[in-house]
């Protein structure tokens, strides 16, 4: 469900966004008061800082269907990606994905992943424990869970998802204190995306039959972040 050094997440620094970002966010992203209501279960990640990373200076930023609908659609429909989301289509087919989520109870967060200030990757960070995989393997309480795609051909082969789930699942741990476990369940034929999930510190934990797909449960544990 999504590919690819170490990150430091304390190291961080003002995100400056470039004219394209301003021009696709328009006035209203710098503002406080625009940002979704933190939530219980996830806390707040519009307000997780900027971290540098080996591929530049990156940020999540929570999803708005007005403002991003277009460009999430179009990376769904990149046959790469659809391989695996199945969510290629009309507009309706990712506004249908995305609005539960937006509208629920806080407990998956869409996010485009902003990397030197342009849009670049689709993020879902959600409580793994209290999503239907948790059916699948021995959730345990605040388990955090992380799907990713990269939207940019550009992007994809050259370990940027590598860093960057490194980073993101250092946002999680760094942000969510009660969290002990990241894990994500990419589908075992994405070869690219289990290897660069091994990469950013991740381990192979089992083999999940999950509805649609044989699934690779990739757990990266607190209490051995310093050593992957």
């Amino acid at each position: 469900m999504a590919p690819q050094l170490v990150t430091g997440a304390e190291d961080t620094l003002d995100l400056r966004l470039s004219e394209e970002l301003l021009a696709l966010f328009g006035d209203d992203t710098a503002l406080p008061a625009t940002r979704p209501t933190t939530s219980d279960l996830l806390g707040d990640p519009a307000a997780w800082r900027p971290v540098t990373t080996p591929a530049g200076v990156f940020q999540l930023v929570p999803a708005r269907l007005e403002r991003d609908l277009a460009l999430i659609t179009r990376w769904m429909n990149d046959p790469a990606v659809a391989a695996f989301w199945d969510l290629a289509g009309a507009e309706s087919v990712t506004a249908d994905h995305l609005r539960p989520q937006l509208e629920g109870d806080g407990r998956s967060v869409p996010c485009l992943g902003v990397l030197g200030g342009t849009p670049m990757s689709y993020w879902e960070i959600y409580r793994a424990d209290l999503d239907p995989l948790a059916r699948h393997y021995p959730a345990r309480p605040h388990d955090t869970g992380i799907h990713l795609l990269i939207g940019g051909v550009t992007d994809r082969g050259r370990g940027v998802g590598t860093t960057l789930l490194r980073a993101v699942s250092d946002l999680v741990l760094d942000n969510l204190p009660l969290c002990a476990r990241v894990v994500a369940e990419p589908d075992m034929r994405n070869t690219p995306s289990v290897a660069a999930f091994l990469s950013a510190g991740f381990r192979f934990s089992a083999e999940v039959e999950l509805p649609g797909k044989r699934a690779a449960l990739m757990i990266r544990d607190r209490a051995h972040r310093a050593q992957l």
